[in-house]
């Protein structure tokens, strides 16, 4: 079993499994990771992509998403200046680490949803 129970502050800071994965299995993040899968695209494209995001938590998750060096930023000084967004190859393993789960939930939507409701329609 992985170890998950951590006894003060400090060692939830230091947990490998608690600081990482609480960056990417984040509603944000793994969508713009999948939004990149196929190559480098422009910040207006990643929100096309995405759809229902704002452009700051975009910019926010796309600075957060960098700063673990899972994506990079190219700035083109054009003109007209040109921002791309591109996975790197530690981005590109968290896609195939991902990729899985996100089938595993399209797969099992209409299950989890029926039980969803069954729960709610028992405890109401």
């Amino acid at each position: 079993m992985l170890q998950v129970t951590m006894t003060t502050d400090l060692d939830s800071g230091l947990c490998p499994i608690r600081s990482v994965l609480a960056k990417v299995t984040g509603k944000w993040q793994s969508l713009i990771v999948f939004s990149l899968e196929d190559g480098p695209l422009r910040f207006s494209a990643v929100k096309r992509m995405v759809g229902d995001i704002t452009q700051r938590v975009l910019t926010e998750n796309l600075r957060s998403l960098e700063r673990d060096g899972l994506i990079t930023r190219t700035v083109d000084p054009g003109p007209p200046v040109a921002v791309s967004y591109e996975l790197t190859p530690l981005g590109y393993e968290l896609v195939d680490v991902l990729k899985p789960l996100a089938l595993w939930a399209e797969e099992n939507f209409a299950a989890v949803s029926e039980s969803r409701a069954s729960h709610d329609r028992a405890n109401s």
